[in-house]
């Protein structure tokens, strides 16, 4: 997920959108506007880069065991056949 700083970068470039007769707002609305993204970001439920790696690396952990697995049974359904 995007730390505060990022989250407040943002913020003051959607500020400086904002005409220069509001100016004295400005504060204000970067201060919400920091706020309403965190709020937004934390409800997306997102994930680091870091995080979705280690789950990348333990799925294909995961599936090369449930295939290792797979092969065995088979070759034990073989041999009981014979």
């Amino acid at each position: 997920m995007m730390d505060r700083q990022d989250i407040d970068q943002l913020a003051q470039r959607l500020v400086s959108l904002v005409p220069n007769g509001l100016a004295q707002a400005h504060q204000d609305l970067r201060t919400n506007f920091g706020d309403v993204l965190a709020q937004g970001l934390r409800r997306l439920d997102l994930v680091t880069r870091e995080e979705f790696e280690v789950q990348s690396q333990l799925l294909a952990r995961t599936r090369a065991k449930v295939e290792a697995l797979e092969k065995r049974i088979a070759d034990l359904e073989a041999g009981a056949g014979t």
